[in-house]
């Protein structure tokens, strides 16, 4: 394929990586595999890097490896993609990692856990530190290799029924949050339902939870949340950057030629990039159609986030005294993270509380 017709068919990110697009022979054989998804198909953000993936690859590859993409519920629930991949019932899976975490809270950690990495520092971590080396090793016990499958960049702190000013009104408070974040949250009270994204806008009207959080303005607004629920919080600080991942069972990876599996880790990293673009694009948007829809805006007070700050980090304490995978992984992420803050602390930062408090 001519690189102008490639770079044309991906946008930005394709233009920023078909430099280093792989050369695949015409000799190569015809593949076909399935992705299940854990998204719905109607939020082409997330759902859409999975689209984003099988497209690259069936263009590198001049169609003859074709991966077809199933919504979530569509081949199997949602939250099962795991156990698809692991029985190789589908070659792949695209998801968030700390759905899991029932199974071992370190899957949490290459997803999101709260007061966690930002999008880049996560990126960064993943692709030029231990990241994909560290969780490849722990996924390699569920038969799986993980690649990098976009990210949501710091999420809000969802749609509640009333407003929340203290830590004590968070008791009691039947809470729709996404995996891994419920374990500190019920520390301070709150009860986590984990509910697929596709059945919370029922789950909220019909009253069966007080408060749901998604991702942010630009699904939020999709799901219709504002219709039920009046009171938008941010931040949300179990997500500060939800790095979504593509799961891909290691012996249907091994099977491949190298040209293709060259061809996976060059497509997972257009998706990766398309998807925080897509964020970042859209979210401003629909923000501020929100706000003329009459929601109201708040930011979670300090004494809530230093209450679920210091709940985080003894939760982490306790993992790291009883679950080996979980304190290999951590310890490696949180080095990354002391370092990257500090040069974030002051250009990054600077440079950003600066440019927000400009009028442009």
């Amino acid at each position: 394929m001519e690189r102008r017709t490639l770079t044309k068919s991906l946008g930005l990110a394709g233009i920023l990586a078909a430099g280093a697009a792989p050369a695949i022979s015409s000799a190569q054989q015809e593949i076909r595999w399935r992705l299940a998804s854990s998204f719905p198909k109607s939020l082409d953000t997330i759902y859409g890097a999975a689209e984003d993936f099988s497209n690259v690859v069936s263009e590198l590859t001049g169609g003859k490896f074709k991966i077809s993409v199933h919504a979530g519920g569509e081949l199997m629930p949602p939250f099962s993609v795991v156990d698809g991949v692991q029985a190789r019932t589908v070659e792949m899976a695209h998801t968030a990692s700390y759905y899991f975490f029932g199974k071992d809270p370190t899957f949490a950690i290459s997803g999101a856990i709260p007061f966690g990495m930002n999008a880049r520092q996560m990126t960064a971590w993943m692709l030029e530190g231990n990241g994909l080396k560290a969780t490849r090793e722990f996924y390699a016990n569920f038969n799986i290799v993980n690649y990098p499958g976009g990210n949501t960049g710091a999420q809000m702190a969802g749609w509640f029924r009333r407003e929340i000013k203290t830590v004590n009104d968070l008791k009691g408070l039947k809470f729709r949050v996404g995996g891994f974040a419920g374990r500190v949250l019920s520390r301070l009270g709150v009860v986590p339902q984990n509910i697929p994204g596709g059945e919370i806008y029922q789950a909220l009207e019909k009253g069966t939870i007080d408060a749901a959080e998604w991702i942010g303005p630009y699904d939020d607004l999709k799901l219709g949340f504002h219709k039920v629920a009046p009171n938008y919080y941010y931040p949300g600080w179990w997500e500060g950057g939800l790095n979504c991942e593509f799961y891909i069972n290691d012996k249907a990876l091994a099977e491949l030629p190298k040209e293709y599996r060259d061809v996976i880790d060059h497509a997972s990293k257009v998706a990766h990039v398309n998807m925080q673009a897509k964020y970042d694009a859209r979210n401003p948007v629909a923000l501020r159609q929100l706000a003329q829809n009459g929601v109201k805006l708040h930011g979670l007070n300090t004494t809530i986030m230093e209450a679920a700050f210091k709940e985080a980090m003894d939760l982490y304490n306790e993992l790291g005294s009883t679950n080996a995978n979980w304190k290999k992984v951590y310890d490696d992420y949180r080095k990354f993270q002391r370092e990257v803050n500090l040069w974030f602390r002051f250009a990054e930062s600077g440079f950003d509380r600066f440019m927000q408090a400009q009028r442009l």
